[in-house]
């Protein structure tokens, strides 16, 4: 992050902070001290400290590359890395005091390093800025981030692959506009959903190939006179490869944009499973039970038992998505190369990532335990006509032509409704009224079992078609 900094205008407050403001490492130019109220205002180490582990990682790979180099003696480069490490240890332990003085993560370890190595602290710096320091750290946490999203998602596509294995035979209701359409399995239901959750894994780790690329070496905005072994770098770090352009690389947020949209969309998708949750576990549906863990309670209704985990889920959707529409709004409008807008693109970032987390574990934990109601379920799917595209299929495959099979099958069911009974409730006579096709063997096709059984096709929700998907993902190693 570039360094503040402005006319010599007289203070707004008339305090300052840090007196000299050679005590800043970046104060040699400036006459006068930071004001306090800008000192405030402008820090990011509030929230940019948890870059701490990039960063550290970072300066130690710059260190040794400047050595292999020449451009710093062994002996300092052995005493930064060995410095650094101990800066880690000392973080990690929660000993380690930030000030805010120091304004970001970069300052605040460069300067322990310095007080407690001496001179050779002072040379890390060589041959890179913060601009490019801050875009290595960003880029080296969006890839640890994808890497721990996308065990998470393991873990949960896991869950519902079993819990799809154990309701492959369970009847539900199918809906299209929330009203029943056919007659479909519970573990097919499942299924859809671990479809999603794989896609978002796929965009994520899609996206983490094009933040693997390392910006450091682009220095603030030009390249740097040292002639730095970027290459060697990128291997230190595990990058896939050196960004080839300086001023796209220091001002570059592509990626963390990319991130948070894959983040977006899989919210969304937690969102409409969280959705359906709340709606089945209605008395009104009463489709599953929740674990009792996963609820709470009322405090003026004792009979309550809440959704709170869905509906929070659905409502942090909402959050995510205006993590990536701040993002987009932050860099529409950025000249190249950097500026210090793009302090503001880590809050959301971070926040994105904690939710998805979140969001996803909690998850992960709760579906073992989904309770379906299978009664309940059944009997929902043998009301609203469920079948009735049974019934037409059975008259196509006699040979009526399928437009007047629905047609038939249309009167047969508003007759149904009439009587309020359902088409397989119907006699031979009263269904034989609507074609002159129909035998005794109707009956054999416009049940709920047989509607779910004949639903064959690959990917269908026929229960062996469920089973074969999950004999398919288990064989693949996908979870």
């Amino acid at each position: 992050m570039n360094a503040p900094g402005g006319d010599n205008a007289p203070s707004s407050t008339g305090a300052t902070v840090g007196g000299n403001p050679a005590q800043k490492l970046w104060g040699g130019r400036f006459a006068e001290g930071t004001d306090a109220l800008v000192e405030a205002f402008t820090e990011s180490v509030s929230f940019d400290r948890r870059l701490w582990r990039q960063d550290i990682a970072g300066s130690s790979a710059h260190a040794r590359m400047l050595a292999k180099i020449g451009v710093l003696s062994a002996d300092d480069a052995a005493a930064i890395v060995a410095g650094l490490a101990a800066i880690h240890d000392q973080i990690a332990a929660g000993d380690f005091v930030w000030q805010q003085t120091l304004e970001d993560v970069h300052m605040n370890i460069e300067a322990a390093l310095t007080a407690r190595i001496g001179d050779a602290g002072k040379r890390l710096h060589t041959g890179r800025s913060r601009n490019d320091q801050i875009a290595t750290d960003l880029r080296l946490y969006v890839r640890d981030a994808i890497d721990e999203l996308a065990a998470v998602i393991d873990t949960l596509a896991a869950a519902l692959l079993d819990l799809a294995e154990r309701e492959a035979d369970s009847i539900m209701p199918g809906f299209t506009h929330l009203q029943i359409a056919q007659p479909v399995s519970f573990g097919h239901h499942l299924l859809a959903w671990r479809e999603q959750i794989l896609r978002d894994r796929t965009r994520l780790l899609d996206t983490r190939k094009r933040a693997n690329v390392l910006p450091l070496g682009s220095a603030a905005l030009a390249g740097t006179v040292y002639p730095l072994d970027r290459h060697y770098v990128a291997e230190l770090l595990g990058f896939e490869a050196v960004s080839e352009n300086s001023l796209d690389a220091v001002s570059d947020r592509d990626f963390a944009i990319e991130f948070v949209s894959a983040c977006a969309l899989l919210m969304v998708h937690l969102s409409r499973w969280s959705e359906e949750l709340i709606l089945w576990s209605s008395p009104m549906f009463g489709f599953i039970k929740l674990p009792d863990r996963f609820c709470t309670g009322s405090s003026i209704m004792p009979q309550k038992k809440n959704p709170d985990v869905p509906e929070l889920v659905r409502g942090k959707s909402g959050r995510v998505i205006g993590d990536l529409n701040a993002l987009l709004v932050l860099m529409k409008g950025q000249p190249l190369a950097y500026n210090r807008d793009n302090q503001e693109d880590k809050l959301p970032l971070f926040d994105a990532h904690d939710t998805v987390n979140a969001c996803l574990r909690v998850f992960a934990a709760m579906m073992p335990s989904l309770n379906l109601q299978r009664d309940v379920c059944r009997a929902a799917a043998a009301k609203g006509f469920s079948t009735a595209t049974d019934f037409a299929d059975y008259l196509v495959r006699k040979g009526l032509p399928f437009r007047d099979a629905h047609h038939a099958c249309g009167s047969a069911v508003a007759y149904a409704v009439d009587k309020q009974c359902d088409l397989a409730e119907l006699s031979l006579e009263e269904l034989q009224r609507f074609s002159k096709l129909v035998e005794a063997d109707v009956f054999s096709y416009i049940t709920l079992e047989a509607s779910l059984a004949a639903r064959q096709t690959y990917g269908g929700t026929a229960p062996s078609q469920v089973r074969a998907a999950i004999a398919r993902a288990r064989q693949s190693g996908s979870r």
